[in-house]
């Protein structure tokens, strides 16, 4: 979760703070038009993401149908984004100040991100009356 914060609170706060710490890329690897994209979904991410994801995780702990419902919405939003960054990423590819050269490890971390928001929202699915019912089990 602090990863989260800073990486993408930070980044539309102070981006270059962010790069320094290697959690965003500089404005020399994907320009002016990647760093604008970092930052909205900093901005994005700092207002529905991240409360989105506390409140699911808190509400899965605690069983509670509201909960599982939330992070739902986040696993939703974790398997969205990464493909978006990916196509983002190959779009933009030979645009003037774009000079992004790792696709490979970038295409191998974000459908990994993408598989893993999917697992997650079929493991609620599958799952979903079972977690509601060890509440009632666990008081």
């Amino acid at each position: 979760m602090a990863d989260l914060l800073l990486g993408q609170t930070m980044s539309f706060i102070d981006y270059n703070f962010t790069v320094v710490l290697g959690l965003q890329e500089s404005k020399e690897i994907v320009g002016e038009m990647g760093v604008a994209v970092n930052k909205g979904f900093g901005v994005a991410d700092t207002i529905i993401y991240t409360p989105l994801l506390l409140a699911g995780l808190i509400g899965f702990w605690k069983r509670e149908r509201w909960g599982l419902w939330a992070l739902g919405g986040a696993l939703a939003i974790t398997a969205y984004w990464p493909l978006v960054c990916l196509f983002f990423l190959f779009f933009a590819k030979g645009s003037p100040g774009f000079n992004f050269s790792s696709y490979l490890s970038y295409t191998i971390i974000l459908v990994s991100i993408t598989l893993y928001g999917l697992w997650g929202l079929w493991y609620l699915y599958k799952n979903y009356e079972l977690l509601l019912d060890q509440r009632k089990s666990n008081p």
